[in-house]
């Protein structure tokens, strides 16, 4: 695709990861921000995450003295006007999206690819657009340096070629993009993730077992060959007829509810950091730090496959 310009409005944790994959594939990269103490503090953290990188030999650092150079930043929306793609990653505020997308659907060129980081859809976000062909949902998943996927919807109004391009462009990247061909509240991703904790919220909630047996389950069973074979994949290969037998058995007892339950929205009135676990008594910062350990492995894992082919 060559490098093309990026423009990425907003500089919180998605957005400064966003402009970070960019500019480490060589694009020149303008990233938008509220004011420029912001946007400040968003480039002293991708260069400490450029740091990250560098000391876990997936770039030199000279290679991380030049991304850092494609980042230009700016706090008015003029700068999106040169722009291949624009991506929107400001907060979950839906009638600030509204006005962004109608003010660079005036501002940039009709060619220009108009996506949004957001878990929003792409119809979601044109009331104010009069091209909505070239809006489009291109969900990255936080940390977005780390994070291989990216889902990519269209939408119903959005061009194929905008659909092409985006794929072309977030695929040059290293990312691993994911066409949704049918609109659907929170993508694939999330979808499957919240089945999840639902179950588990609700296991949990019922006395049915600890949080602690809970994530064991998880993180000693399934978890450990998840990446290997999808659901679907290991349903398949697991034999198509048991499963669906199985299923059929299980499924009408799994939870439904609507929303978290009671037990779990109470924590939420407990002082510090509310959770099911006690976080006085475990470090959160230490296990946080294990799991972008293991991010990094599983990024130094795909770099080597990819680099084997």
């Amino acid at each position: 695709m060559g490098a093309e310009r990026i423009a990425v409005i907003g500089n919180g944790i998605i957005g400064h990861g966003v402009a970070q994959v960019f500019a480490a594939a060589g694009h020149p990269v303008q990233m938008i921000g509220r004011n420029q103490a912001s946007l400040d503090t968003a480039l002293g953290k991708i260069k400490a995450s450029l740091a990250e990188f560098v000391a876990n030999d997936l770039m030199t650092s000279m290679e991380a003295t030049a991304a850092i150079g494609r980042i230009a930043t700016g706090t008015t929306l003029d700068a999106t006007r040169d722009a291949a793609m624009v991506i929107e990653a400001v907060t979950e505020d839906l009638p600030l999206k509204l006005k962004i997308f109608g003010e660079l659907d005036a501002l940039c060129r009709p060619e220009t690819i108009l996506a949004s980081s957001s878990g929003q859809p792409a119809s979601a976000l044109i009331a104010n657009v009069k091209r909505p062909a070239r809006v489009i949902a291109t969900h990255f998943w936080y940390p977005p340096q780390l994070i291989p996927l990216v889902e990519i919807c269209g939408g119903p109004y959005c061009a194929p070629d905008v659909v092409a391009r985006t794929v072309a462009l977030v695929r040059g990247t290293g990312k691993e993009p994911v066409v949704i061909e049918k609109e659907v509240k929170g993508f694939i991703g999330n979808r499957l993730q919240f089945a999840l904790l639902r179950e588990a919220w609700a296991l949990w909630a019922d006395g049915i077992a600890s949080a602690e047996a809970i994530d064991a389950v998880v993180k000693a069973s399934f978890g450990r060959r998840i990446d290997i074979t999808g659901p679907i994949e290991s349903a398949d290969i697991g034999g198509l007829a048991t499963m669906v037998s199985f299923g059929n058995s299980l499924i009408p007892d799994l939870s439904t509810a609507p929303q978290a339950p009671e037990k779990v929205d109470a924590l939420l009135k407990t002082d510090g950091m509310p959770g099911i676990y006690d976080w006085q008594k475990r470090d959160a910062a230490a296990l946080r730090a294990k799991r972008m350990t293991e991010l990094f492995r599983w990024l130094k894992a795909d770099r080597a496959a990819k680099d084997a082919k």
